[in-house]
């Protein structure tokens, strides 16, 4: 199972909360994530929780095309 540092990921005030209140909250929940880049987000593609973010289709091509590269080197 893997495992994640959610200290490293999330702003301090979403840190302890439960993953599905994680999922549901706002893309700015995630560190170095601003309030304007959730708007931006949102005008862009409907992104408006950490799981939209997580479900789109873009998002998922691009980690499989890094993820190819990864293991090609």
């Amino acid at each position: 199972m893997a495992s994640i540092d959610l200290n490293k990921v999330l702003d301090k005030a979403w840190a302890d909360q439960e993953l599905s209140e994680i999922l549901a909250a706002p893309v700015s929940a995630l560190k170095g994530v601003s309030d304007r880049d959730g708007e931006l987000l949102r005008e862009a593609f409907n992104i408006k929780t950490v799981a939209d973010l997580a479900n789109l289709k873009y998002f998922r091509w691009a980690s499989a095309l890094a993820a190819l590269n990864v293991s090609a080197k």
